[in-house]
């Protein structure tokens, strides 16, 4: 089963203070690069997976999507979404991603935010998303960068979650990795960018975008201290079509 880390008391009330808790999307440096990625959702329907909040659930039907479920391990995470959601165009449902199980051909865009990253089978699980996609159906997601894993080297830097991360040791040894981000013991699955691009080219993904992301010089001049995360990339985008 997927760590359900979120369910940690203590590691679900330092999540609950970061700035992309509090101000949704607007609060994730990532989010425009992430949202140029997308399709025009109107009439669309969307999986939304590790929903978190529901924060893009809710944009999403925003923006016209048809239909949207939103699923994520983490019972606190999905009561705090259903409360802030009153719309019945969307649904939330607990779903193991490691067993996780969608019905074939029936969304038209799959989309994840730092959550694929806690995965330890990624391949049995782009398989699932890559059947439950409709022909020419798109996956777009985001996952906390391979260079961020485990740090072990005696030089740190604070990322803009504001987490001591920087480098990483060891780059090509895929497996766990366990930091103490939030709470201690916070195991996450570390692998190449090769391997997780392959994963998806092996089954038939045509990826259209990889992106390895950094501030723009407009979000940097807003918050300068941003300037420092230019020296590694944080999160990894990628875009694919069915």
């Amino acid at each position: 089963m997927t760590q359900n880390i979120y369910d940690d008391p203590e590691f679900y009330e330092g999540y609950s203070r970061l700035q992309r808790s509090v101000e949704g999307l607007a609060g994730a440096p990532e989010w425009p690069a992430l949202r140029a990625l997308l399709p025009d959702l109107r009439g669309l329907n969307v999986v939304d997976l590790g929903c978190g909040y529901g924060w893009f659930c809710r944009w999403a039907r925003e923006q016209g999507a048809a239909r949207l479920l939103g699923l994520d391990v983490s019972e606190k995470m999905l009561a705090r979404a259903r409360a802030a959601t009153s719309d019945a165009g969307v649904a939330y449902a607990r779903a193991d991603m490691e067993k996780l199980e969608l019905p074939e051909a029936s969304f038209d865009v799959a989309y994840s935010s730092l959550a694929l990253h806690y995965i330890e089978d990624l391949a049995g699980f782009f398989a699932t998303v890559h059947r439950a996609l409709i022909p020419n159906g798109r996956l777009v997601f985001s996952i906390e960068h391979p260079i961020y894993m485990a740090p072990t080297h005696p030089r740190w830097l604070v990322g803009a979650e504001g987490h001591e991360t920087w480098p990483l040791d060891a780059y090509l040894v895929e497996g766990p990795r366990t930091t103490d981000w939030l709470a201690k013991g916070v195991v996450k699955q570390h692998r190449t960018i090769g391997t997780t691009l392959n994963s998806l080219i092996r089954l038939g993904f045509a990826i259209s975008h990889v992106e390895e992301w950094g501030p723009t010089d407009e979000q940097i001049k807003v918050k300068p201290e941003w300037a420092r995360e230019r020296e590694r990339p944080m999160f990894l985008l990628v875009a694919a079509g069915r």
